[in-house]
């Protein structure tokens, strides 16, 4: 069985005083029946990562680089993350590969080499609006996941998001019928490149716009296994239901 999966993604948003905001998911999915992720900006991983030891919740980080150290200033490898206390990155994400211009290969090498370092990966793809209205959505999202999944991918350290680009922070969701032929795309492709065993395993993610209100109606198309979650992640408030949805969905409820 595949756990299911909410990960939260902070992006540039957060300081000391938000960390709050964990604590308070810690304390209210105390023993979750899915796993529950939450990926803050690097300046706050370490503390964070302090403030849920000994609860079931985890922290990731939202990039990481190819090289385990070297001179590359600003970048933090993956060694780091994980020496920082977290357990996940992740990794090629549509405003990564849009505002700096990362490539499926050089996605690929991160995600290789955070997994030589013991993260668990969770890599991004999705089309754009144009690619959506030209028919063009699933050679791209077949092309970035050739390009930017590792061979050494397995249900234990690789986890798969789909994100339409059009519907990331615009409050617009893919139509369920949208997101089940992707993720069944999704699921095909896995399974003809690392066998039906290997691809049972990997869990797919689907991203833009999850919110409580429409949570549920999302986790219960077929092969969704969570969810990653960007601005509704930043308040428990907000996260919380998203995260017993999901709880619902893995109960059969």
């Amino acid at each position: 069985m595949r756990r299911k999966l909410a990960a939260g993604n902070w992006k540039m948003h957060g300081t000391g005083a938000d960390l709050a905001e964990i604590a308070t998911l810690a304390r209210t999915h105390a023993d979750p029946a899915c796993e529950v992720l939450i990926c803050p900006p690097a300046t706050l991983i370490e503390r964070a990562a302090r403030e849920v030891r000994g609860s079931a919740l985890m922290i990731g980080a939202q990039d990481c680089h190819s090289a385990p150290e070297g001179a590359h200033t600003g970048d933090i490898s993956p060694a780091m993350i994980r020496d920082a206390g977290a357990g996940h990155v992740i990794l090629g994400h549509s405003e990564r590969r849009q505002d700096h211009a990362e490539t499926s290969a050089l996605v690929r090498a991160k995600a290789m080499a955070a997994l030589d370092a013991g993260l668990v990966t969770i890599i991004c793809l999705g089309e754009t609006l144009p690619d959506r209205e030209s028919g063009a959505t699933l050679d791209i999202i077949g092309q970035q996941l050739a390009g930017s999944t590792p061979d050494a991918a397995r249900g234990e350290n690789t986890v798969i998001a789909y994100e339409p680009v059009w519907a990331i922070g615009s409050g617009h969701v893919a139509h369920p019928d949208q997101i089940a032929e992707v993720h069944g795309f999704l699921r095909e492709r896995l399974t003809h490149r690392f066998g039906t065993g290997v691809a049972a395993m990997i869990r797919l993610l689907y991203g833009g716009s999850v919110k409580p209100a429409n949570a549920a109606g999302i986790f219960a198309i077929p092969d969704v296994d969570g969810a990653l979650v960007g601005g509704a992640s930043l308040r428990a408030e907000s996260f919380s239901p998203i995260i017993s949805a999901l709880e619902q969905a893995a109960a059969g409820i």
